[in-house]
């Protein structure tokens, strides 16, 4: 159930969120909200596919 739930958040969060790698966004010069935002995609993409 709870891998099933991070699979559609992670299309939601596809749908909704920007990607930062197709702005070739740089990390050392993110800001804090865009690498929040990288950090939340990364922890549910994460817990999605494991």
């Amino acid at each position: 159930m709870e891998k099933s739930f991070f699979k559609v958040l992670a299309k939601i969060n596809k749908i909704i969120l920007p990607s930062f790698t197709k702005k070739r966004l740089d990390l050392a010069k993110a800001s804090k909200f865009q690498l929040a935002i990288i950090g939340w995609r990364y922890f549910v993409t994460t817990k999605a596919l494991g």
